[in-house]
């Protein structure tokens, strides 16, 4: 997990590169794939599909919703992440879902990328894989650099917006995302998947199953590799990450033992492009610049960020009745990696150096590193029977980081050493958290949902204020609603829902924050026949003391937030499905919004300027999707997406010169399967186009000072093409 500052922000991150070849986690898991495999062979009896794939839901059971549930959701499922995963990453593959925005710093989709989701940011987004917390412990945010393909080990992809149901790890103050990973094969297969595209992109994946091995045990993995130098001058990526699943399958069990994870080296991309070089030079990167001994402007080449990230996961699900099932989990992350610049005159003292002549400044080559764990365990049981549906659990995790920086090389002469730590700060965290969920039918047509978690946070961390963070947080956070079921068409769904959430690592750096807290009323209304599906809902989510992003950012990348007293989120969101005769299928969605802060206050060091009612930053008033898909002939489909975004601004004052212009983006997306009768099971061909209108346009700025904006443009026409072959 990774961490702002001398952890990674999505300006700034920490990366590693080496790997440990004696990992003691690794010798764990063989063990237990022996001692699985020993108990396969010794079991003889006829396994019960439905109950295993039951118990392979327990997986996400108390993270996920369904229509039962009064909560505004999406899902994607394994074959609708397919057909566009040619290298793009997950928040992308995203794009088109209800009230959701992304970026990309490289403008291509592969590297760093973002997503907000009803104007709220990636540390506001709660992430689970597996009912694992994903989010960075110290910045909240999540990283998905650091899993280059994983969208290609998922089963199912869940976004609930809103405060939703997030139970375990980081509150969610705009949405929370959970992730299943690959279900188990019953029977042994293989995939061997490429992409290639513009910016030299290169995808490379190879999946393999054993399939069920003696009715009872499974081992599934995935190695892939990918490459892009990005739309961005200099944005390249250079990734690879691994996924490792071992199964044991029962009639009342199931265990899962996972190991995946990802290294990634990107040249940063991070400072976007100012007003004037937009015009003229879009893809202009200005990381890495500097004068050299001659005079002459040269780009540093190893302006990089470097990081390794490994995630382990020991589940055991058991239906111990009819009516009861548990789950529990451990889990650990290990971290390490560092980001690398090339420094202009940088002041001795400031980097802990000595100089040995009169020079007091020098040019150096700077790492900043991030050495962290986080691990802990959940847990939790469920009654299920006609009427109710009970889930009580909760979890622990720790998180434990270090911060440091080095000089690598300087060009005069100090009495220091290089590789010496010109800083050294820590970072700890403790989260706790129980909870207790149910679904209660009342009668044929009205249902009630209750859900009460209470989360013990402890933090303890120093940084460049030289101030010791130390704060402990309690937080009660009560959900319920009443969904209505007129008919067998059309149901009715209220909830109310508060939410806590402690500020992160920068937010101290930057002054003293206050914890936040969220009121979110949802109404909606569902609509299903045979040909027509739409999902209607309003929301009202009103904050105390949210912390909201100013655009600017510190001096080191990170994004400043700030606390205002009142604000407020309140919209309209709607998504359909239609199914036109049998070879079309249109699914639109539209959000239509107000994202305001009441009566906005700043003090400028000479007093406070009084600016009213403002719009809350990066929040656009009007978003809108749809993807039209059409099967002309079996095993052939043709999709035609549209994403609409309306002007946002990069700050929270509604001044012109922050102000990003709407755009609208048109892709297109050919799929087509081939059932050959012997050797390959199947033989995908996919090419996706993007932007096919070659719009110009720009999805993400930041603030530099009250005026100047550094922008980041997204890349015109471009395209990916793949080829898989299923064995």
């Amino acid at each position: 997990m990774n961490t702002i500052f001398y952890l990674k922000s999505t300006k700034y991150k920490v990366l590693s590169i080496k790997t440990k070849t004696a990992n003691p986690f690794f010798r764990l898991f063989s063990i237990l794939f022996s001692l699985f495999s020993l108990m396969a062979l010794a079991q003889e009896k006829e396994k019960d599909t439905t109950k295993v794939n039951q118990l392979d839901e327990v997986l996400v059971s108390a993270v996920r919703v369904t229509t039962k549930t009064p909560v505004s959701f999406s899902n994607l499922d394994k074959k609708e992440i397919k057909y566009r995963n040619l290298g793009q990453d997950i928040p992308i593959l995203m794009n088109f879902l209800p009230s959701v925005v992304t970026t990309s710093d490289a403008g291509n989709g592969v590297g760093y990328t973002g997503i907000r989701v009803r104007g709220s940011d990636a540390t506001r987004v709660n992430v689970t894989i597996n009912g694992i917390p994903y989010n960075d412990s110290e910045s909240h945010g999540t990283y998905w650099v650091n899993m280059p393909d994983f969208a290609s080990s998922l089963e199912s992809i869940q976004l609930q917006r809103g405060v939703g149901t997030s139970t375990n790890g980081a509150g969610a103050f705009g949405a929370s995302l959970n992730m299943l990973t690959d279900t188990f094969s019953e029977k042994a297969s293989g995939e061997i998947a490429n992409s290639f595209g513009s910016f030299n992109t290169m995808k490379n994946t190879v999946k393999f199953s054993t399939g069920l091995m003696n009715d009872r045990f499974e081992i599934a993995g995935r190695l892939s590799n990918l490459k892009s130098d990005g739309y961005i001058d200099r944005a390249s990526s250079n990734l690879k990450s691994y996924f490792l699943q071992g199964t044991y399958i029962e009639n009342s069990t199931l265990i899962k033992a996972l190991v995946f994870g990802g290294t990634e080296k990107t040249y940063q991309s991070w400072n976007g492009v100012d007003a004037t070089t937009l015009a003229t030079d879009r893809t202009f990167n200005s990381a890495g610049l500097f004068t050299d001994e001659f005079g002459q402007t040269r780009f540093y080449d190893n302006e990089t960020d470097n990081y390794q990230q490994d995630h382990y996961q020991l589940h055991w699900n058991q239906k111990v009745s009819r009516n009861w099932s548990t789950n529990l989990a451990f889990h650990y992350t290990k971290g390490k990696g560092y980001f690398e610049n090339y420094k202009e005159d940088a002041t001795f003292a400031d980097y802990g150096l000595l100089p040995v002549g009169l020079e007091t400044t020098t040019d150096l080559i700077r790492q900043k590193w991030l050495d962290n764990d986080f691990y802990g365990t959940t847990f939790s049981a469920n009654y299920k029977s006609k009427k109710l549906d009970v889930i009580l659990g909760g979890g622990w995790n720790k998180y434990e980081g270090e911060h440091f920086g080095k000089v690598i090389w300087a060009r005069y002469a100090s009495q220091s050493e290089l590789d010496d730590r010109y800083y050294e700060f820590y970072g700890n965290k403790t989260d706790f958290n129980s909870y207790a969920k149910f679904n209660y039918k009342l009668s044929s047509k009205w249902s009630l949902f209750g859900d009460l978690q209470y989360r013990n946070v402890g933090y303890k961390a120093n940084g460049v204020l030289a101030n010791k963070i130390n704060e402990e947080y309690n937080f009660i956070n009560p959900k319920a609603g009443l969904t209505f079921d007129l008919n067998k068409t059309n149901s009715f769904y209220f909830s109310y829902s508060k939410a806590n959430k402690e500020p992160n690592r920068t937010d101290f750096e930057n002054g003293v924050p206050k914890p936040e807290s969220l009121d979110d009323i949802e109404l909606g209304w569902r609509m299903k026949t045979a040909k027509v599906s739409i999902n209607t809902n309003f929301y009202l989510m009103y904050y105390k003391n949210q912390l909201i992003k100013t655009g600017q950012i510190d001096d080191v990348g990170n994004e400043i937030r700030a606390n205002v007293d009142k604000s407020y989120r309140t919209g309209i969101e709607i998504d359909a499905q239609i199914k036109i005769g049998k070879q079309f299928v249109f699914s639109p969605n539209i959000t239509i919004s107000n994202n305001k802060i009441k009566d906005y206050k700043v003090d400028t060091g000479s007093g406070l300027i009084d600016y009213g009612n403002t719009n809350i930053a990066f929040s656009p008033n009007l978003i809108a999707g749809g993807i039209l898909s059409f099967e002309p002939i079996k095993n052939l489909q043709l999709s035609l997406l549209n994403k609409y975004v309306g002007s946002q601004f990069a700050g929270n004052f509604d001044t012109e010169v922050t102000k990003l212009k709407s755009y609208n983006v048109v892709d297109f997306n050919v799929n087509y399967e081939i059932k050959p009768n012997s050797i390959f099971k199947s033989i995908v061909i996919s090419v996706l186009a993007n932007n096919v209108l070659n719009v110009n346009y720009v999805s993400n700025a930041y603030l530099y000072g009250d005026s100047y904006v550094s922008y980041y443009p997204q890349a015109g026409a471009n395209f990916l093409a793949g080829l898989s072959l299923k064995f």
